[in-house]
Order: C-alpha cells, then sequence, then structure tokens
C-alpha cells in the first residue's frame, strides 16, 4: 500500500495528544491585573503605613478580629506522590480542582496528568525532587466559603503570578471554609518554590486583605502583638496527637517526651527555662509598653473614637498581664506532679494515730 493513499490514518496515530489547560484568552488576565492592580502589578508595600492604617490594625487586633491561618501542609516528591495527594484535596473526583486559569477538573485522570506534568521537568535532577508544595489557607466558621477561595486565588495571584502553576480546592466538610493551594515546584525562570517564615507571613496579609476587600473581617499579625505565646504545631505533630487522643495510639511523640522531661528537670530545680520563654515575656512587655504608649497618644487626640479605641487598649492589655509559652504550660504541669508526689510520700511517712507507739512495723508478705 503506497504511503500517501493512508496518510491521514498514519498523522492520526502519530500526532502528540495533549489537552490544553489555557481556556480562554491568556491576555485577558493581564488586561485584569493592569487594571485592578494585582499580580505583576500589585503596588509594592515599601512605604510607611498611614496613620489611618495603623489606627484601623490596632483597633481590629484589639477587637479580636479574626486571624488568617496559612500554613504549609508537606512538599510532594514525585508524580505518584503529587498524584495522590491530588486524589486526597479533590476527595477522589467530588469536588472540583482549579487550575491558575479558572479551569475545573473532576477526572482523576486529569489530576495525574497534572501531577506528570508538573514532574516531567525534574527528570535531570539526581534523587526525587519536590515536584509541588502544599498550603492550606483557613478562616473561622461562618465565614463565606466562596470569599475565601477568591480570597486565596487573589493572594496566589498577587505573590506568585504566572512564575508558577498551582491548583487550588476548596473544602467546606469541617466547621473551619479552608482552601488546599497546591504550588508547582519548578518554576518558569528555574527558580524554585520554597516559601519560608517570611513568605508564609506575606501570603497571610495578603490572604487578609483579599478578604477585607470582600467584606470580610480578617487580620494578620504575630501571635506576640496579640499576647499569645503558644506556636502553632507541625500537621504531622498534630495528627499523632489527634491518634492518641482518639485512643488509636498509646505512643506519645518524641516532642511531647522530651518537652515533658525538660520541664520536669526545671521542675526539680536541676535545670532552668529555655531562652525562648525568657525572649518571649520580656517580647511582649515591651510590646504593652508599646500598646499603653498608642493609648496615650489616641487619648491627647481629644477625637472621641480615639478616647474610646484607647480604652479598647488598656483593657486589651488588662486582660493579657502574662503570656504564656509552651515551656510555660509543660513547667506548670510538671510541677504540680512533683507536688503531687510529695503529697503522697509525706502522707505515707505519717504514722498511723490508732497504733501505739512503739508498735514494731508488720513483717513484708510474701507471694
Amino acid at each position: 500500500m503506497p504511503f500517501g493513499e493512508r496518510e491521514d490514518e498514519l498523522w492520526e496515530a502519530m500526532k502528540p495528544r495533549f489537552k490544553p489547560r489555557i481556556v480562554g484568552d491568556p491576555n485577558a488576565r493581564y488586561a485584569k491585573s493592569i487594571v485592578n492592580g494585582t499580580g505583576a502589578f500589585t503596588p509594592r508595600h515599601n512605604v510607611a503605613p498611614t496613620a489611618s492604617a495603623v489606627r484601623a490594625t490596632l483597633a481590629r487586633v484589639v477587637h479580636r478580629t479574626p486571624e488568617v491561618l496559612v500554613k504549609v501542609t508537606g512538599r510532594k516528591k514525585g508524580a505518584k506522590h503529587l498524584a495522590a495527594h491530588l486524589d486526597y484535596i479533590g476527595r477522589h473526583g467530588d469536588i472540583a480542582i482549579e487550575t491558575r486559569d479558572g479551569e475545573r477538573i473532576t477526572s482523576k485522570n486529569d489530576a495525574h496528568q497534572i501531577a506528570d506534568e508538573w514532574s516531567d521537568p525534574l527528570y535531570w535532577r539526581q534523587g526525587t525532587s519536590v515536584s509541588a508544595v502544599a498550603m492550606v489557607f483557613s478562616m473561622p466558621a461562618g465565614t463565606n466559603p466562596d470569599k475565601v477561595r477568591e480570597s486565596v486565588r487573589e493572594a496566589a495571584e498577587r505573590l506568585i503570578g504566572d512564575n508558577h502553576d498551582y491548583v487550588l480546592a476548596l473544602h467546606t466538610d469541617t466547621p473551619r471554609p479552608h482552601v488546599h493551594l497546591t504550588v508547582q515546584a519548578e518554576g518558569m525562570d528555574r527558580k524554585r518554590f520554597d516559601p519560608r517564615r517570611e513568605d508564609l507571613f506575606r501570603f497571610r496579609e495578603a490572604f487578609a486583605e483579599a478578604l477585607r476587600s470582600r467584606g470580610v473581617e480578617a487580620e494578620a499579625t504575630p501571635r506576640y502583638t496579640r499576647g499569645q505565646g503558644r506556636a502553632g504545631t507541625s500537621m504531622a505533630l498534630t495528627q499523632l496527637r489527634a491518634r492518641i487522643r482518639n485512643g488509636a495510639s498509646r505512643q506519645p511523640t518524641d516532642a511531647d517526651l522530651r518537652q515533658a522531661r525538660e520541664a520536669m528537670q526545671i521542675a526539680l530545680g536541676k535545670a532552668q527555662q529555655p531562652a525562648l520563654a525568657t525572649k518571649t515575656r520580656a517580647r511582649w512587655q515591651d510590646t504593652k509598653r508599646r500598646y499603653e504608649a498608642a493609648a496615650d497618644r489616641l487619648d491627647r487626640t481629644g477625637n472621641r473614637e480615639d478616647r474610646q479605641l484607647a480604652g479598647d487598649v488598656r483593657k486589651f492589655v488588662q486582660e493579657r498581664a502574662g503570656i504564656e509559652t509552651v515551656p510555660d504550660m509543660m513547667l506548670r504541669d510538671a510541677e504540680k506532679r512533683v507536688r503531687d508526689a510529695r503529697d503522697r510520700a509525706r502522707n505515707e511517712a505519717q504514722p498511723d494515730r490508732d497504733v501505739p507507739r512503739g508498735t514494731p512495723p508488720p513483717p513484708p508478705r510474701r507471694r
């Protein structure tokens, strides 16, 4: 059979099969970013905040505005690991996964294709490299889930842009609506996406600003500015502790055992508290002085709203006279155990008043 007669079938068999990810005009998003000042056209926050912005932030803190939560839940290595994660956030097809371009994916095959596409550029690296970084954005119960999803997308467009591909999935099966954001590790400029502490704080700020622009009260401030000394724990440690509370496991975590041993040594007077607890308390004392100075300045303005805010600031400081860190909490429990053990030893050492003095103790029982 001549080659030219069945050339159409040959091309049909040899042509590459792919599914384009762009579902609209790619230039439309750039035009929207220019108009709204988002994405690559977001104004830089390198200027000093205005007095009204500082006052608004202070009011949100003392009025206990809900704080946004942003954390890294894991780093996915390889196509299989990433595909399993996409199956999880998509609930195996029950929840739509949204791409950066707005496409909604409900098929496991399409999700696995994304995992393969994100992992293919890493074949030249030695060993198993991170294909994607998984993050979660959460708000308290009662928050509008759609606004949470839109705010996460706006924060991703502002801080990630088009350099990294990403997908997101909204979960409402828990009281707290949260969005899983999974970002491709390898960027267009060959730079790796590896968010650190400062990067996560910028994500929190962008997330909170996007929520406020949609009418949702939200704030992103460090713990020490709110008088909280307990840091968050990793997802793995949280899951281990949940298994212990549910009775699924009886083996305490290594972190809890280490903290308990250190606290017991401090309670017995054989060690001192770590420098972290001392620095945290000193920082909170300095923060309280700053709050009190701000309240004094608000009183001197003569504005009725400023005086009311000054009273709220002083009440906020009075309710947080001290700050308790994780070492402080562990030390309090250890000191209670030491006191209980000493009380038991003291009661056992006291003689029974009903037994006459000089009566020899009973012989030990033999089994």
